[in-house]
C-alpha cells in the first residue's frame, strides 16, 4: 500500500519472527522378544520347560528393561554444547551452583523465568554464528536478561555494551535509538563479539573472559604467563590463567558464573526453581513516518501501549527518529496496523510538533508555557541551552510521545574517554598502523602494550596507546 507521505509495507510473522529452537531427544528403540506362540500341545511347552529355553528367554527380557532403564536414564541427562563437565567440581563453580541456590535463588528464578521468552532466538542466533547454544546463559550473568539494564560503567542492555563497542559492533547508538536496549539486534551483536573473540583466542572461556575484562587484558596476561601456561590448552586454558591470579576477580570468576548458571538452568526442578512455561518473543513489523508516536501505532495496532514499548525498548523517545522511515514491532497477526496508521491525521500520529521562537527566551519559560518539564524538552531537543534565542526552533512533544518516553542518560556516556587515561577506543575502520600514526608510536609498541599476537584489531575495542 502507497501513500503520498510514506511508503507502508507489513513484514510478515513468518519472515520477522524469530526461529523457534525445539530440542527433541533421540528416541530410544528398545528390542522386545517375541512372546513364544502358544504351544499346540502340551509335549511342546514341556519342551521347551525341559531343555531351558524359557530361562534364556527371560534372562534376555531382564536385559532388555535393564537396557531400557539405562537408555532413559541417559536420555534424561542433560545434553551439552559448552564443557561443563570437567569444571562442575571446581571450587568457584560449586560457590555459584551454591550461592545461586540458596541466597540469591529468587533473583536466579525470576531471571531465568524471564529468560525464557528470548531463549528460542538468542538460541537460534548463537547457532548462525557458531556460537555454542547454551552461552544463552552468559545473558543470564550479563544482566538476568534485562534489555533495559544498566550498570555504574554505563553499559547497557541484555549483553551489557558500552557505547563505542555496541557501535563497532554495527549497533545504532544515538540520542533516539539504542540498540543495546534491543533484544534480537543486541544479541546479532553480541554473537559476533564472541565468535570474533573466539576465533581470536581458540577458547570460548577464554573469548567470555575477553568479553567481559577486554581483549587486551586477556592477551597481555597470557602472553605474562607463558611459560607458565606452556602445555595448557583447551577449555583448561582459562582456568590455568585465573589460578594465577592476574585477572580482575570480576573477570576470573566470570567463567564459574556462567557454567553454575547453566548447571542451573539446564536442571532448575532439581534445585527447587519451578519454571512456567512462556510466550517467544514474537511480532510482525510496520514501517511508518519519521517522528510517528509509538502510542499512535499501538492505537493502530489495536493493542495496548505497553505490548508496543515491550517489542521496541531501543525507541528511547516514545517516537520513532525524526528525518527517516522506521520499522516498528507490533505483536504477531496486527496486520490492520499499517492500514490504520496511513488513516490516522499527522495531530495524532506525529510524536511533535515544531515551535519557532519570536523572541528570545528561556527553556523553563517555554517548558511552562508548554506544560512540560524542562527534562521532557530536553529529550527532544539534544543540546539545547537553557537561554534561547529569537528564531530557535524546538520540537515539542505530544502528550502521547511522552507516554513511551524513557527516562535514560545519555546513551553517548562512556565510564572513560578515549586516550585520556592512555586508552584509545578504536573505531570502525582504523588500524594499528592509523592509531600508531596518531600517537607518534609504533606498530610493534601497539603489541607490546597490548599483548596482541597479531595486529588484529576490533571496532570498540579498548587498546593502551602510552
Amino acid at each position: 500500500m502507497q501513500r503520498t507521505w510514506a511508503l507502508v509495507w507489513l513484514v510478515s510473522a513468518a519472515a520477522c519472527r524469530p526461529a523457534m529452537v525445539k530440542t527433541v531427544a533421540d528416541p530410544v528403540y528398545v528390542i522386545v522378544a517375541e512372546e513364544p506362540a502358544a504351544a499346540s500341545s502340551n509335549q511342546n511347552s514341556s519342551a521347551a520347560a525341559a531343555d531351558g529355553t524359557d530361562g534364556d528367554l527371560e534372562v534376555a527380557v531382564a536385559r532388555q528393561e535393564e537396557s531400557a532403564e539405562s537408555a532413559v536414564a541417559a536420555s534424561s541427562t542433560p545434553a551439552w554444547d559448552l564443557e561443563v563437565e570437567p569444571y562442575v567440581s571446581h571450587e568457584r563453580v560449586a560457590y555459584y551452583v551454591q550461592r545461586y541456590t540458596t541466597e540469591a535463588r529468587d533473583r536466579v528464578a525470576l531471571w531465568l523465568q524471564r529468560g525464557r521468552r528470548y531463549e528460542p532466538f538468542i538460541r537460534s542466533t548463537f547457532r548462525s554464528y557458531r556460537i555454542p547454544e547454551d552461552m544463552y546463559y552468559l545473558g543470564l550473568v550479563e544482566s538476568g536478561y534485562d534489555p533495559h539494564a544498566y550498570s555504574r560503567a554505563a553499559a547497557v542492555g541484555m549483553w551489557q555494551f558500552m557505547t563505542s563497542t555496541a557501535k563497532g559492533m554495527g549497533l545504532r547508538v544515538d540520542w533516539w535509538v539504542d540498540e543495546r536496549r534491543d533484544p534480537v539486534r543486541s544479541t546479532e551483536a553480541a554473537a559476533r563479539f564472541l565468535a570474533a573473540l573466539r576465533d581470536q583466542f581458540g577458547s570460548l572461556y577464554l573469548a567470555a573472559a575477553a568479553y567481559n575484562g577486554g581483549p587486551g587484558r586477556i592477551s597481555r596476561t597470557l602472553d605474562a604467563h607463558a611459560d607458565r601456561l606452556s602445555g595448557t590448552g583447551g577449555e583448561d586454558l582459562f582456568f590455568a590463567l585465573a589460578e594465577t591470579n592476574s585477572l580482575r576477580s570480576e573477570t576470573a570468576n566470570y567463567v564459574p558464573q556462567l557454567i553454575a548458571a547453566a548447571l542451573i538452568g539446564k536442571e532448575p526442578e532439581r534445585y527447587g526453581i519451578r519454571l512456567e512455561p512462556a510466550e517467544p518473543f514474537a511480532y510482525d513489523s510496520v514501517l511508518v513516518p519519521a517522528a510517528t508516536a509509538v502510542a499512535a501505532v499501538a492505537r493502530a495496532a489495536g493493542v495496548e501501549l505497553d505490548a508496543l514499548r515491550d517489542l521496541n525498548p531501543h525507541l528511547l523517545r516514545g517516537i520513532t527518529p525524526p528525518g527517516q522511515d522506521s520499522w516498528v514491532r507490533v505483536p504477531v497477526g496486527s496486520a490492520g496496523a499499517a492500514e490504520a496508521l496511513v488513516a490516522l491525521p499527522d495531530s495524532l500520529r506525529a510524536g511533535y510538533r515544531t515551535r519557532k521562537l519570536t523572541r528570545a527566551t528561556t527553556l523553563a519559560t517555554v517548558a511552562r508555557e508548554t506544560g512540560l518539564t524542562v527534562k521532557q524538552l530536553g529529550w527532544y531537543n539534544p543540546g539545547v541551552k537553557t537561554r534561547l534565542a529569537a528564531g530557535t526552533v524546538l520540537r515539542i512533544p505530544t502528550r502521547q510521545a511522552l507516554l513511551a518516553a524513557l527516562d535514560v542518560p545519555d546513551p553517548a556516556i562512556e565510564r572513560y574517554g578515549p586516550a585520556q587515561r592512555g586508552l584509545h577506543v578504536v573505531r570502525s575502520g582504523e588500524t594499528l598502523s592509523h592509531i600508531a600514526r596518531r600517537y607518534g608510536t609504533t606498530v610493534n609498541t601497539l603489541m607490546r602494550l597490548n599483548g596482541l599476537r597479531n595486529s588484529r584489531i576490533y571496532a570498540g575495542q579498548t587498546i593502551r596507546v602510552r
